[in-house]
């Protein structure tokens, strides 16, 4: 069987940089190139930090392009209290020696995605979906030629991260996230619903620190880094690991559940900016648009995750 071909649009984040390792381990994936986008930082900090994680992971033949600078229409927010000036602070990386490509992520994205055969290309975002927003706007044909999308974005049971009421890709740019889940396009959503029961307990941080690859060592020191944060704010016994979950998903998704259900973005409220409107019981005749997971088998997904970046370099 052949590899799955996927595209990631990140804005890397430790979670962000985890989840491109996985990728890049797994046998079962061919990633065509990583796209950045402006979110937990800016977009010069996350291009600038997929290149230092393909260069981690020895994947310098991937290529990497810088997208958007900033949402579509809101002013810019970052995450740096969580992830750090750079974003991926934790580990010591050198500054990479690969460089961006000239192209930009948005037109890298429709050129690929129309270079395939219709249904071979698979775009995961572990960010705002403002590249993916832009492509179909710019190039509208690209929807039907998708394999589907993988994103890691919304919330319901769990309220928000960044404001009580939404999760912070989807608020970083609702309009982006709103033109994207109006395409019919198969979506799979990985929402806080999934992450927040994916913690990184003591017991797994010790696995992972077991490791020996210089990866896996990165790893573990930006989850220490980014971890504190979120046990402090959540008091849990674990930080949760959110965008791993998405390529977890692709690789296994005999780990999760979910429902195909109905997702909205509302981008009209101040007060509940971001927010995702679940329909859950199907009580309106919104079509079903996305497949919006809310279980997973945390321990079964740690131990792919574990066994995978201990293939890495």
């Amino acid at each position: 069987m052949n590899p799955r071909k996927i595209i990631i649009d990140t804005d890397p984040g430790q979670d962000d940089a985890i989840a491109i390792m996985l990728a890049l381990a797994a046998p079962g994936l061919d990633v065509l190139g990583v796209v950045s986008v402006a979110g937990n930082v800016s977009v010069h900090h996350t291009t600038a930090n997929a290149c230092k994680v393909l260069e981690l992971a020895g994947h310098t033949d991937i290529p990497v392009h810088a997208g958007c600078a900033a949402p579509l229409r809101r002013t810019p927010i970052t995450a740096a209290h969580v992830h750090g000036q750079t974003g991926m602070d934790g580990p010591t990386l050198p500054d990479p020696v690969m460089q961006p490509r000239a192209q930009h992520g948005v037109d890298f994205l429709i050129d690929t995605i129309r270079a395939h055969p219709p249904g071979s290309i698979t775009v995961v975002t572990l960010g705002p979906m403002t590249n993916l927003a832009m492509a179909l706007v710019k190039a509208p044909d690209i929807a039907q030629r998708m394999a589907g999308i993988v994103s890691m974005g919304g919330a319901w049971a769990e309220g928000g991260n960044i404001t009580p009421s939404a999760e912070f890709n989807v608020y970083a740019d609702p309009d982006a996230a709103d033109i994207v889940l109006r395409h019919a396009i198969a979506h799979t959503l990985v929402p806080l619903d999934v992450t927040h029961r994916f913690l990184v307990t003591p017991a797994r941080m010790a696995g992972l620190s077991a490791l020996k690859g210089r990866c896996a060592r990165a790893a573990a020191a930006m989850l220490g880094f980014s971890g504190r944060f979120d046990l402090a704010k959540y008091g849990w016994d674990g930080a949760p690991l959110h965008d791993p979950c998405t390529i977890g998903w692709l690789l296994a998704p005999n780990l999760f559940a979910g429902r195909e259900v109905n997702v909205s973005v509302e981008v009209g409220s101040p007060l509940m900016q971001g927010a995702t409107a679940i329909d859950w019981w199907h009580v309106t005749d919104r079509p079903r648009n996305a497949l919006f997971l809310n279980e997973v088998e945390s321990d079964g997904l740690w131990a792919l995750l574990l066994a995978h970046l201990d293939r890495l370099p």
